[in-house]
Parts: C-alpha cells; structure tokens; sequence
C-alpha cells in the first residue's frame, strides 16, 4: 500500500497540483510525464519515446470520427436544425401539465442523436430551452435543473464522443458501445420526465397547450430531415452498412447538402467557418488523447496499473463490489476533472482492474461516462454550470443550487446500470452489425 500512495502520489498527485492551479490538462499530463521520467522512479527523459508515443497515439482510423461528429454537431446547429427539434418536441409533449419541461428533456433526447457532446447541447439547446420555460412562467430553480440535466444525455445516446475516446482507449468496437448506451440515455430521460411530473403537479403548474394533429404534423414536417441523421448513423451502423466512423462522415456530408440546397443556410463561406472551428476543436482533443497516451505508458512503466488492480482485489474479487468502488472513485474525479481528460488519464491505468475482476469493458464504459457526467453538473469544474451561466441570466450559485435535484433520477439509472448489466451488453452484442 505504501508504494501505491508514493506512486500514485508523484503520478497522480503531480497531474492534480497542476491541474488544479489552472494549467491546461494535456499540458499538466505531459509536465507530469517528464516529471515522472526524470525522478528516481524514471527510465530518464527520453525524447524518442516521448515523440512516438504521442504519434502512435493519435495514429487511429477510429479517431477519425472525432473530427467528423463534432463538425456535424456544429453544422446542425448553424443550419437551424436546434429549433426544428424543439418545435417538434412541443408539439409531441406540450400538452402535458409543465409540457415545456417534458420537451426540454425530449428535444435533448433527440438531440443527443445529433451532437454527440453534452455541451453542444447545453450550449446549442439550452439557451432556446431555458427562454422558452422561463416565458411560460417557469421559475429559474427548475428551468435551470431541467435544462442542465437533460444536456447530459447527449454523450450517452450515440453518437456520442466521450464513448468513441473510451472505445478507441480500451479497444472496444465503438458501434457496440454505441448501442450499449441507448437503453440507459432513455432511462434517464424517462426519469427526468417523471421528476419533472412530480415537481409540476407539487408547484400546481398549469397545462400549457392542447395537442393538435395539425401542429404535430406541420413540426414533423419541418423535422423529417433533422431527425433522419440519428436514423442514417445508427441505422448504418446497425446493418452493417459502415462502421461508426464511416456513419460520421456520411451524416456530415448529408448536413452539408441539407444546409446547402434544402434549408439554404449554409453558405461556402460558413461553411469555410465551421471546419476550421472543428479542426481546432479536433486539434484540442487529439492532443489530450496523444498526451494521454504517453501518461498511460509512463503510468505502466511505474507499475500503477497493476498496483491498483492489487489494491482493489485483495479487498474484493465481486465484480460488482469492484464496480462499485470503481464508481466511488469515478464520483470523486468528476468533481475536478473534466469528462474527456478523466477519460484518457484512468481508461489505460483501470483496464487491469477488470480484467481481473472479470467486468466487460463495454459494460464499463457506459458506467464510466454516466458517472462522469455526475461531474459535468458538479463544482467546482462541472463545465455544464458555466455554459448555463453564460446562456442564461443567472448566476453560477442559482445554477449549482438549481441541478441538485436532478442528481437522484440520474443516480436511479446508473445503479440499475451496474445492477443489471444486460441493459447495456444485450443491445451491444445482439444488434451490433
């Protein structure tokens, strides 16, 4: 134990100082490599393998479809495909009493379909959502909660990019982990639904509109292309038409001409705009994964893999109990780590662990990344509060007390997710194309 802690000290405890004092994590992980290879417990600082390591890192055909899911989540809401959704979403659920809470959390589920990231949604949606609740009269406490805990749907249902990093680091087929997220997404949107009901009928809400078929089909009509992208990308994937990276690419080519030559919004010009944000949002990514991949050699050269497997199995061997733990420390990172770092930095070092344990990475991942979206919603990181500070017109202590409740329906879902595996594995294996 005490050369796990000297270990986990000068490899973790490094990362976190500097993680915490505001240096950017790939720079904080790569700072802490070469800290590592220069101390008593290095091989020496070794600048060919630091240059390979970050190459073969990012050397993946399956990290193509970071590029491409991040740049169809952008053109989709450049092209007015956001508010298309919503309108559609109203028109199916609004007229249930707090209707405009219930589209909240449906147009993030059909949403999610699209973006792929939980802050594409916060960012995307969440400003049209937050307006639209609060001019129906919805107080801010709720229209805050809602809007941020429907966003985090977005990684979970596919396409989804924390899941794609998560798959290409623990070298799982990314259309099955694809589908192993659609049950539990569902199920959190479906228990925010019946929080959402709960808290309208407490606070006496009013029904809000009366369900028209002619509403419905007017929206549906304006949506039928919006909502054909989750179809083509899944439905690909499903039949074995394309792999999940070829899906992105497909459904970006497919948004480029519905922008084009359909809706007409999207110029040469903006579209010049949206790639070179995607290259630098792609830039961004890729060199956390390189950096990662390098933090991950290093952290196997000390041993810490191996030392944690150790730590964890000699105190149980259950795969659930291991799980169980495994959440409690996922809990913990999530408050001062964002999402796609913890991912890179834990994924290489957690993998012995269960193996050990005899625990599916699949079933795991989607573990991991529901867990982690807890931190998106959590101080003192939680990236989701800030976005809604800045789309909103509150402040970052009425968002932070707005989400708590909002905590325990998604808390329900990860439970029955560690307990009932077969929610996640059996969508994977049996539909897999």
């Amino acid at each position: 134990m005490s050369e796990l802690l000297l270990v986990g000290a000068l490899l973790l405890g490094t990362l976190l100082v500097l993680y915490a004092i505001g240096v950017p994590v790939a720079i904080a992980m790569g700072a802490t490599c070469v800290v590592v290879m220069v101390s008593p417990y290095g091989n020496g600082l070794n600048y060919n393998v630091i240059a390979q390591q970050m190459l073969y890192g990012v050397n993946s055909f399956t990290l193509l479809a970071i590029p491409f899911y991040l740049l169809l989540g952008r053109l989709m809401n450049r092209i007015g495909m956001t508010q298309r959704i919503f309108d559609l979403a109203n028109s199916m659920v609004g007229q249930f009493r707090g209707g405009i809470a219930h589209v909240n959390v449906v147009a993030s589920m059909i949403f999610s379909g699209m973006s792929g990231l939980a802050v594409a949604d916060a960012a995307g949606l969440g400003r049209v959502e937050y307006a639209a609740m609060r001019d129906q009269g919805y107080e801010k406490d709720i229209s805050l909660g809602v809007t941020g805990a429907s966003s985090i749907i977005g990684p979970i249902i596919p396409p989804s990019v924390p899941i794609i990093i998560y798959a290409v680091l623990a070298e799982q087929s990314i259309g099955e982990m694809f589908l192993g997220g659609v049950v539990p997404g569902v199920l959190i949107g479906l228990f925010l639904m019946m929080l959402v009901f709960l808290i309208v009928h407490i606070r006496d809400y009013e029904v809000e509109d009366s369900f028209t078929l002619v509403d419905f089909w007017a929206s549906l009509k304006q949506a039928v292309f919006p909502l054909l992208a989750p179809v083509l990308i899944v439905g690909g994937i499903l039949s074995g038409l394309f792999t999940a990276t070829e899906a992105g690419a497909v459904a970006v080519i497919y948004t480029i001409l519905l922008g084009m030559f359909v809706y007409n919004k999207l110029s040469v010009r903006e579209l010049i705009d949206e790639l070179h944000y995607g290259m630098v949002e792609t830039f961004s990514l890729t060199f956390i994964i390189g950096v990662a991949s390098l933090y991950g050699l290093i952290a196997l050269q000390l041993g810490l893999p191996n030392l944690i497997a150790d730590a964890i199995t000699n105190f149980t061997t259950q795969p659930t109990m291991v799980l169980l733990l495994l959440v409690l420390l996922l809990l913990v990172v999530g408050t001062f780590m964002e999402t796609i770092a913890a991912i890179t930095v834990l994924v290489p070092i957690l993998m012995p662990v269960l193996g050990i344990a005899g625990i599916d990475p699949i079933h795991f991942g989607i573990v991991m990344i529901l867990t982690l979206m807890l931190g998106l919603l959590t101080p003192p990181f939680g990236v989701i509060l800030f976005v809604l500070e800045k789309v909103t017109d509150a402040t970052l202590e009425e968002v932070m007390r707005a989400v708590l409740p909002y905590y325990i329906p998604i808390l329900l879902v990860l439970l029955i997710t560690i307990f009932v595996p077969q929610i996640v594995l059996y969508p994977a294996t049996n539909f897999a194309g």
